[in-house]
């Protein structure tokens, strides 16, 4: 006999079995509750319609019902997910008015057999209920504040890859070829560092300030990524449209895939920040021009250590008859140890491309650049995301199946989202992104030591501009254009280098170039050119002046929710307790004889699409089931209508 030292603690055993409720079980009730409320369960019955042999009594809201509590669960695979439900099988479909489970072997089948037309309709569906209802009264107040006070909305463009490894086969004459099972579902592509894989792409858009998916593309191998991103530029289009905010200040942040002059004219209605991937950019005449004059900032990056040197280059045209593009190029030394690195490097040194169309006067340089490294924000979303759903597992080994998985996976993510407002509501924080700029005054006196080190003004440098003449029929400044090679070059063909920097009261910066007296005197232009008369006492020099650019003074803000918050408070409640009481069904009286049936049943007519769904309905004669979920605010019950005990 084993016995505890401590006699007021007794353990005691059964040989009944009782097992203990799902901990996800609770949550699924509240979501059930949701959608059951918000009609979303009756237009799915309306609308996302599915006929297919040996489904037996089962319609698509049946295997609907079983995708959305998989993903809410976390279960690692379906088969853990159906060991867990199986004893509550009664329970947990009532929760979405149905009566039995669907086999794990039929929803294999279910999920094998879909077409694209009820997988699109189920894609139109989350789309509109995403629109439906706005997560709080405060969603106006979300947004980027750029430095002119005008609000922009931000959405991340990306792609997430999921690897496949195939195992070895023998191919040899004498032998079939292989079978393989995700043959239609992925194909070969970019593996990163691993070999001997297949992979799929998943094309994902975030809204970045409410963290809601807005919608899934996915596609075998590396995908088609420009038909995916035009599809996820018409599912924006509706989601600003139905929020009335305007096209042109919705801004777009795109992976580097998409840095390219063909793709960048896909999306020039937008305002979009992507890296650029042509680096024949840099050899370009005028890129070279402004790379040899003061940069416009120098970034520095908490995180990374790495200190970046920006040049501002508007109005470039990367394509032929395609819309004027902002490049921003971003130098930085290279490192000692070789690693894999995002850029080009050349002699030493790594160079980025940044592509927009952000104004000028309402977002510098370095804005855009941390606006653009931001997009870490997004990559975190994902792995919450992994950690949570991780929808890239193979759930189906079709292609079709796997995207309504996905479908439903980021659906439940925005649920438990909209949820999580009602549990842990929490007011728009802002976040100072980028601290006002100090405003140029035309009076301030240059101290010497500026003078020696011209520093570049917060808002960075316009366009360098000239002196004018100041005698009809002399050279202007206009007349020694910039070279590529950081001089200038004089009407008769030589060359001026810079000697001095000087910074000007204004705030302008002014390079001054020399010409080399052995040029000047046997020049034959050098009446045009000096004012000296037939003699030259010293050689000519041109004066480029670099104005501070017109940028507003505000501070880039920045207004969101907190990612995790509001999704961890329906987290938290599988701690609590839920019980499950259920009273027997009413008895119904045998019928004397058997009932009457129509004509249509005895021809064997097909059935109609509501005749279909009452198969699986659960019916009123049903027992009673009454589930008690503890630790739900009275704010969360009114808003799902549910009674409180």
């Amino acid at each position: 006999m084993i016995s505890i030292a401590d006699g007021s603690i007794r353990i005691q055993t059964s040989t009944e079995a009782q097992l203990a409720t799902p901990a996800w079980l609770g949550e699924v009730a509240l979501v059930a509750s949701h959608l059951q409320k918000q009609g979303i369960l009756d237009k799915i019955c309306q609308r996302v319609r599915f006929a297919r042999r040996r489904f037996g009594r089962y319609d698509v809201l049946d295997f609907l019902a079983v995708l959305f509590s998989y993903a809410i669960s976390g279960e690692r695979t379906l088969e853990a997910f159906y060991e867990a439900a199986h004893p509550f099988a009664s329970t947990f479909m009532a929760l979405f008015g149905r009566t039995r489970l669907p086999a794990a072997s039929t929803l294999s089948r279910f999920l094998a057999a879909l077409s694209a037309e009820p997988v699109e309709a189920l894609r139109t569906l989350f789309l509109e209920d995403l629109l439906a209802r706005r997560l709080s009264a405060e969603e106006h107040d979300m947004g980027l504040w750029d430095r002119k006070g005008k609000r922009w909305l931000v959405f991340d463009v990306d792609g997430t890859r999921e690897a496949a490894r195939q195992r070895a086969l023998p191919q040899t004459p004498d032998r079939p070829a292989p079978g393989r099972r995700l043959r239609p579902l992925c194909a070969a592509g970019y593996t990163g560092r691993k070999r001997g894989e297949i992979v799929r792409t998943r094309t994902t858009v975030l809204q970045m300030h409410t963290y809601q998916w807005v919608a899934s593309f996915g596609n075998p191998g590396n995908g088609q990524y420009r038909e995916e991103l035009r599809r996820a530029k018409t599912a924006i289009q509706t989601y600003v449209k139905a929020h009335s905010f305007p096209i042109e200040r919705t801004l777009l942040r795109l992976d580097g895939q998409y840095g390219s002059g063909a793709v960048i004219s896909d999306v020039a209605d937008f305002a979009y920040i992507t890296r650029g991937k042509d680096y024949a950019v840099l050899d370009r005449a005028d890129i070279q021009v402004r790379m040899h004059l003061p940069a416009d900032h120098h970034l520095l990056s908490a995180e990374s250590g790495i200190c970046r040197t920006l040049y501002d280059c508007p109005d470039q045209q990367l394509a032929e008859n395609g819309p004027l593009v902002r490049v921003i190029v971003a130098t930085h030394p290279a490192p000692a140890k070789k690693k894999r690195q995002v850029g080009l490097i050349r002699d030493g040194i790594v160079y980025e491309l940044f592509l927009t169309n952000l104004p000028q006067s309402a977002f510098t340089a370095s804005d855009v650049v941390c606006l653009y490294l931001h997009r870490g924000s997004f990559e975190t979303a994902l792995e919450d995301e992994d950690i949570e759903q991780e929808p890239d597992r193979w759930c189906s080994y079709s292609l079709w199946g796997q995207e309504a998985w996905q479908i439903v996976a980021q659906w439940t993510w925005n649920l438990r989202l909209e949820l999580g407002h009602q549990l842990a509501p929490e007011p728009v924080r802002t976040t100072e992104f980028a601290p006002a700029l100090p405003q140029q005054n035309e009076h301030a006196p240059t101290s010497p030591a500026s003078s020696a080190a011209p520093s570049a003004p917060a808002s960075g440098y316009a366009p360098p501009t000239t002196a004018t003449s100041w005698k009809a029929g002399r050279f202007t400044g206009a007349g020694f254009p910039l070279q590529p090679d950081g001089t200038l070059r004089c009407p008769a063909g030589s060359v001026l280098v810079p000697h001095e920097r000087r910074r000007e009261r204004d705030g302008s910066l002014r390079i001054v170039y020399s010409a080399s007296i052995r040029d000047c005197r046997p020049c034959p232009l050098r009446e045009q050119c000096q004012w000296t008369g037939k003699t030259t006492a010293k050689p000519r020099q041109v004066s480029v002046l670099l104005h501070p650019l017109p940028v507003g003074f505000a501070p880039l803000l920045w207004r969101d929710w907190p990612r995790r918050h509001q999704r961890h408070a329906c987290l938290r409640l599988r701690r609590q307790l839920l019980s499950i009481q259920m009273e027997p069904a009413l008895l119904r009286a045998a019928a004397a004889s058997p009932p009457t049936i129509s004509r249509a049943q005895r021809a064997h007519y097909r059935l109609s699409w509501d005749e279909r769904l009452a198969r699986n309905a659960r019916t009123e004669a049903a027992e009673r089931i009454t589930l008690t979920l503890f630790g739900i605010p009275d704010r969360l019950a009114t808003f799902l209508g549910l009674t409180t005990a």
